[in-house]
């Protein structure tokens, strides 16, 4: 199993004038110190007017400038929020690829839509539609990578005619797709799609291991997949703090995810907000006090000990899981304690994992091939891309018809322009 981190740069309440700056650039640290540490992947989410509980607004920004700190860690930008409204499908081409391109072919491209009211309303996005526009952009998206030229599509959410559209990634035909998955259909979706499965539910042990099979189990029988590649992959997210002393983790993790429960629950269950004023730390500050110091947290956690954490994650590993990604940046747990947190892990619990991985990959991908081979079988074949003429220039052409209508010097350019323009014309013919 590996493991990953993920960076949804949450920032409570009360911010100084450079809280955002020392934000990221914490961040960015501590993705380089990730990557000499030995994880395998960062994460980093698109969320908007998410106040407090995610600021990660322009991942592709953030994963850009990690890409030039880092060497071999993977860039999971995921999700991309993928309906139109919120992404035109061919800037989000032209971003995954720029990004594998600068990164040296390293980007995972995770898709989602949102269940959230201030982005969907914020971006006039329909709730109803979501999933289906989702889905749309995704497979022309693909599409728009791995042909040259993309043939144009006419659709129910957007239309685009025939573009090549450039630069084309490192990972040909595209990087590893994903989907986020909050619930059991969402990840049979993405077994059938032929992508990982992005599972954000906290599940232990046993939920995991159901997960996985439930998975599998769909991958074999009825993937056709939705790219030209697929990505068998099951990954899960929990909450994360290491210490040599587990109650010292507890604690410090139990504030911190106090923190982290409220605000998701205020933007996906029962909030109302007053953006630019709601302060959520207040807010789950007396809730917590209110339910008797702490705020009841759903599911599994990595906070403990090494030997805990070991035990913990050894149970996901056995379950099948593909991918462990640490929330390791939440509430207000300072930087040196984060910092501390990931180099202890890395030392003490990483190296165990880390050790038996390529054989266990192995495995799986030869367990699973014949499975991949019929999935690709399955998936219609596009045919060559072709593209008819367009005219390509400016709305400010100059008037080549009448060069003489103009003063000598104009003249002279025009003349110029209108023979290089016959001579192109031939080349066209």
């Amino acid at each position: 199993m590996e493991f990953g981190l993920f960076f949804a740069q949450q920032l409570a309440r009360p911010w100084g004038p450079d809280a955002e700056l020392d934000l990221f650039q914490e961040s960015l640290d501590q993705v380089e110190l990730a990557d000499r540490l030995g994880f395998g992947y960062a994460w980093a989410p698109e969320q908007h007017f998410l106040e407090e509980y995610s600021h990660s607004s322009a991942p592709e920004v953030f994963l850009a400038a990690a890409s030039q700190r880092t060497r071999t860690i993977r860039l999971g930008h995921a999700v991309v929020l993928m309906p139109p409204g919120y992404n035109e499908p061919a800037r989000v081409a032209e971003r995954i690829a720029t990004l594998d391109v600068v990164s040296r072919g390293r980007v995972e491209f995770g898709i989602g839509h949102s269940k959230t009211r201030m982005e969907l309303a914020g971006f006039g996005v329909d709730p109803a539609l979501r999933r289906e526009m989702s889905l749309e952009a995704l497979g022309q998206v693909t599409e728009m990578m791995a042909r040259e030229p993309y043939p144009g599509h006419v659709g129910t959410h957007f239309s685009m005619p025939a573009r090549n559209v450039v630069p084309k990634p490192v990972q040909r035909p595209h990087p590893p797709l994903w989907i986020a998955c909050s619930d059991d259909e969402t990840v049979r979706l993405a077994a059938r799609l032929g992508i990982g499965a992005l599972a954000h539910s906290f599940f232990d042990a046993a939920e995991a291991k159901s997960v996985v099979e439930d998975y599998h189990e769909t991958f074999r029988r009825e993937c056709v997949p939705i790219g030209h590649t697929v990505n068998p992959r099951v990954a899960t997210m929990v909450p994360f703090h290491c210490h040599p002393d587990a109650d010292v983790a507890r604690e410090r993790g139990e504030m911190a995810g106090s923190f982290f429960t409220y605000a998701v629950r205020h933007y996906h269950v029962f909030g109302r907000h007053r953006p630019g004023a709601t302060n959520l730390w207040e807010r789950s500050e007396a809730v917590r006090e209110e339910l008797g110091g702490t705020i009841p947290h759903r599911g599994e956690h990595a906070i403990g000990s090494p030997a805990e954490l070991t035990e913990r994650l050894r149970a996901y590993e056995d379950a099948g899981l593909d991918q462990t990604i640490l929330l390791h940046q939440f509430g207000r747990l300072p930087y040196a304690e984060v910092r501390a947190s990931l180099e202890l892990f890395a030392a003490e619990v990483l190296p165990g994992f880390a050790a038996a991985h390529a054989e266990t990959r192995a495995r799986r991908d030869a367990e699973l091939a014949p499975y991949v081979a019929a999935a690709l079988a399955r998936k219609e074949r596009a045919t060559a891309g072709t593209a008819p003429p367009v005219d390509a220039y400016g709305l400010s052409r100059p008037p080549l018809e009448d060069p003489d209508a103009h003063p000598p010097h104009v003249r002279d350019l025009l003349v110029e322009l209108a023979r290089m323009a016959a001579a192109a014309r031939r080349l066209d013919s």
